[in-house]
């Protein structure tokens, strides 16, 4: 793939910061935007120890999409092919706590950002959606064009991106591509709040031999899918020739309880002499959660040819070890 200049929202997130390291690396210019609602200064410090020089292809604004600062993205806007946007206040029970922000981060500024790339002529459209818009349908695995009733604002505002997506497709003539993550997770992902992910959360908590909960009986099943996988399915997605707007499922395609999470954890850190002494805590279900997922990815591996490397697992073993190193 020839060089190119981004637009990369969301670069100082988890999903964000590992995106842009890849960029650098392979030595393309982005420009970056984050407001550090959910981001930090820390993870884009490791991306520059980790490029080098090559972090002077490197500009950052911090910028709310909701409130778009159009005038400083077209000072910078020439050459500028691609925009991905991984922006937004993640979440099913932030989203419930507060509706109001989540509808601002995720459907106002994803709106933002999309008429701005459509009225620059961007070549490209890549953004992240979610699992979550599979709602109550309980059928498994999750196909794309088969989804439900949202259950919560979260799940919600993930889809009005999709149909806005699907929309500006019709009228404007401006395709996108839609990528539905399933439960990302991987270094740089953040361990601390009271909406971190349950990965990064536990890893940190059995670190410290601190209580950990474990929503309903453990074995709720999530299609947990390591950030490397990601990292592919959207740079797969930068290189695609699609003329059309689609959404890909995001995944491993395969279901991986919270009871074999924890307990594969608590492995892997017992390895670096690590003893997590407590029992694990089962608490009751969270308004919002599902009970199982899984994705079915034939349409990401035909269409983009996506082939995750990376089984669940594996990438916990992976994680684990760089944690580890890291800290």
């Amino acid at each position: 793939m020839k060089f190119q200049k981004f637009f990369l929202t969301g670069v100082a997130g988890f999903i964000g910061s590992n995106l842009l390291e890849v960029l650098l690396e392979a030595g393309h210019e982005v420009i970056g935007i984050d407001n550090f609602s959910t981001g930090s200064q820390t993870n884009l410090d490791h991306v520059k120890d980790k490029v080098g020089k090559k972090w002077k292809n490197f500009k950052f604004f911090e910028m709310d999409l909701a409130l778009l600062k159009e005038d400083v993205l077209n000072d910078n806007s020439l050459g500028v092919t691609c925009c991905i946007h991984l922006a937004a206040l993640g979440s099913v029970p932030r989203s419930i706590d507060n509706p109001i922000n989540t509808n601002n981060a995720n459907i106002q500024g994803f709106l933002n950002i999309l008429d701005f790339a459509r009225r620059q002529k961007l070549d490209k459209f890549i953004f992240a959606s979610s699992s979550s818009v599979y709602g109550d349908n309980s059928n498994l695995p999750k196909i794309e064009n088969e989804i439900g009733s949202p259950l919560s604002p979260y799940a919600l505002t993930k889809r009005v991106d999709e149909m806005y997506a699907e929309v500006f497709d019709k009228v404007y003539n401006y395709p996108t591509i839609g990528l539905r993550f399933f439960n990302v997770f991987g270094p740089r992902q953040n361990p601390d709040g009271d909406y971190a992910a349950v990965i990064p959360r536990w890893l940190k908590a059995m670190k410290e031999n601190t209580e950990i909960n474990i929503f309903g009986d453990g074995e709720t099943t999530r299609d947990f899918c390591y950030i490397q996988n990601a990292i592919e399915a959207i740079m797969l997605a930068v290189r695609t020739e699609l003329k059309t707007h689609e959404i890909f499922n995001v995944a491993v395609g395969a279901q991986t309880s919270l009871n074999t999470i924890a307990d594969t954890i608590k492995k892997e850190l017992s390895i670096y002499g690590i003893k997590y002494s407590k029992e694990f805590n089962y608490v009751d279900f969270r308004a919002g959660d599902v009970r199982a997922s899984e994705a079915d990815i034939t349409k990401a591996k035909i269409t983009l040819g996506y082939d995750p490397k990376i089984r669940c697992l594996d990438g916990i073993k992976e994680y684990v070890k760089d944690n580890m190193l890291r800290n």
